[in-house]
């Protein structure tokens, strides 16, 4: 398993008594993750067992998924996979439009001022609402961390192959 696989959902409970399973979604994709047909990998964090399983079909319910996998059609055949995720491997995720980018392409960029003063490495992206915003760790000595807004204002270039952000200070930022 030398290939990267990523978080696309948390199974969280059973749904009723023909193997049906609640998934809460880690992912903005979910009607492509959980369609019928699909191949995820399921796998326990703690233990690291995991297995490759298929949808078979799913649903959108209230704030989950009920996701019903290939071979298991009873309760007592998926009650053991409680707390398990499932995961999607890196040649398998969705293509962006451009200017859109996958949290995992973004955390451990440099970030430059337009003038080229080095501020950090995103460490960290929050969402608390209308924008993300990135929370670069400051080199040593130089403070706390920054709170960069992810806006057309202060965000003027990213370079994912060269893991580089180049940013706009505005007023206030530092």
């Amino acid at each position: 398993m030398n290939e990267k696989w990523f978080t696309v959902g948390k199974i969280v409970n059973t749904h009723g008594i023909r193997g049906e399973l609640k998934v809460l979604s880690q992912t903005d994709f979910a009607d492509v993750r959980f369609a019928a047909g699909s191949k995820l990998l399921m796998l326990n964090e703690e233990s690291g067992d995991s297995m490759e399983v298929k949808v078979i079909s799913s649903r959108s319910h209230k704030n989950v998924y009920i996701v019903k996998l290939e071979g298991f059609n009873d309760i007592n055949l998926v009650e053991k996979y409680k707390g398990w995720v499932l995961k999607v491997s890196e040649a398998e995720l969705v293509p962006l439009d451009e200017g859109e980018y996958y949290y995992h392409e973004i955390i451990g960029c440099r970030v430059l001022t337009e003038e080229g003063e080095e501020l950090g490495v995103i460490s960290e992206i929050l969402s608390p609402g209308a924008n993300d915003v990135w929370v670069v760790d400051r080199p040593k000595g130089a403070g706390k961390q920054l709170l960069l807004p992810v806006i057309d204002d202060v965000l003027i270039s990213v370079n994912i192959k060269e893991k580089l952000v180049t940013v706009r200070l505005m007023e206030g930022l530092i």
